[in-house]
């Protein structure tokens, strides 16, 4: 189920950003922020625009970690793993995530684009151990209950969101 990128969109963006070559990552970076991915197509349409080769584009966007070309869920949840979570059980919060979410480590986006859930090594929020963000909001103290109920909180908005249209 990925999005459809909008001309008018990239058009926008490429105005923002001044249509220089050398804007290319900020221009990555916003077609990020809109699409949670930078879809395959955008390399040759940015290529034609701004004059440069795709591979150079794709180099720069696959060099870079936080840039992403695989489809993102609204709610990127990233699960601590580092020392301090691990020894306070972050790992059964995962495999709750897993479960509920009907996800894998191999699979780590959910089918409707609601979810994606990484792991990483470390939030820098040790005294909170375990700890899960959602979309960059701390979560500390986190069970595989309060990780059922989070989930939940999280289907509610977007229920309650969808309602609203």
């Amino acid at each position: 189920m990925e999005q459809v990128v909008e001309t008018h969109v990239l058009e926008e963006i490429l105005d923002k950003n001044g249509r220089n070559k050398s804007s290319i990552i900020s221009i990555l970076q916003d077609i990020q922020e809109k699409y949670r991915y930078i879809p395959k197509e955008v390399f040759s349409y940015l290529a034609e625009k701004l004059d440069m080769s795709t591979a150079k584009i794709y180099g720069v966007a696959t060099f870079y970690e936080n840039f992403s070309l695989e489809a993102k869920g609204r709610y990127i949840i990233k699960i601590c793993d580092g020392t301090a979570c691990h020894v306070r059980k972050s790992i059964p919060i995962l495999e709750t995530l897993y479960k509920e979410l009907k996800l894998s480590k191999e699979k780590i986006t959910t089918d409707d684009l609601l979810f994606t859930v990484e792991t990483v090594s470390c939030l820098g929020a040790c005294g909170l151990a375990p700890v899960v963000t959602v979309n960059d909001k701390v979560y500390g103290a986190m069970t595989p209950d309060k990780t059922i109920a989070l989930l939940n909180e999280l289907r509610e908005e977007v229920k309650h969101a969808e309602n609203e249209k």
